[in-house]
């Protein structure tokens, strides 16, 4: 490839690393061609599937900023760049390698973090961010700040969390009901209050009668 042409691939490959939300590093020796491309569409809009070179791979990504790939570049290599849902195209990725296991997933990143393999199987097995966050707060709710943070959490922490909320489960099935302590007394509700306000007060002329009339007896 002529000097021009490594340059051109290498800011093509780049910019895509810039671009996404995260990447999955693959090994796809044994599979056709035809595999592939139900991989591809497999991902759908979540992600684009593109083989790439090594060399040129290292060097795109330490230009986008990312550290720690140059490990995983080795063998035949091919990247699944997400531009959708990460943890749609995490589950797609999982289900393709188990029908196919000639494609080996390699490890990842992930709001500029390094994922392995295990982390993004993790990733895979999320249920929807709105549905995973409700525990993870439910489980901190003694923690008010602690909750706030976990709720705007980046994934790639979700997917270590997750395996902490399980264990946490394990040992108080009532952590995924929400459960965090006895709940708080009610207070008293608005119907009362607006009944209380609306319960005419004694006019000031009645009350000086009265006591007129009392003094008088």
């Amino acid at each position: 490839m002529a000097r021009a042409d490594k340059q051109a691939a290498v800011a093509e490959i780049t910019a895509t690393f810039s671009d996404s939300a995260g990447a999955v590093l693959t090994d796809y020796r044994g599979l056709t061609v035809k595999e592939l491309q139900e991989l591809r569409r497999s991902l759908g809009a979540n992600a684009s599937y593109a083989v790439v070179k090594n060399t040129l791979a290292k060097i795109a990504a330490r230009e986008a900023g990312i550290d720690g790939f140059d490990d995983l570049l080795t063998g035949p290599t091919a990247i699944a760049f997400i531009t959708g849902d990460v943890v749609e195209a995490a589950k797609g990725l999982r289900d393709f390698a188990k029908a196919n296991p000639a494609l080996i997933i390699k490890g990842g990143v992930l709001d500029g973090d390094i994922l392995d393999p295990a982390e993004i199987a993790k990733l895979a097995d999320l249920e929807s961010r709105e549905v995973l966050m409700g525990k993870l707060a439910g489980a901190m709710l003694a923690s008010l700040s602690q909750a706030v943070y976990l709720l705007n959490a980046p994934l790639s922490q979700a997917a270590r969390l997750a395996g902490a909320l399980e264990a946490k489960a394990q040992e108080d099935p009532s952590i995924l009901a929400g459960g965090a302590g006895a709940p708080a007394a009610a207070e008293e509700t608005p119907a009362a209050e607006e009944a209380a306000a609306e319960e005419p007060a004694e006019a000031p002329e009645a009350a000086a009668d009265e006591a007129a009339e009392s003094t008088d007896a």
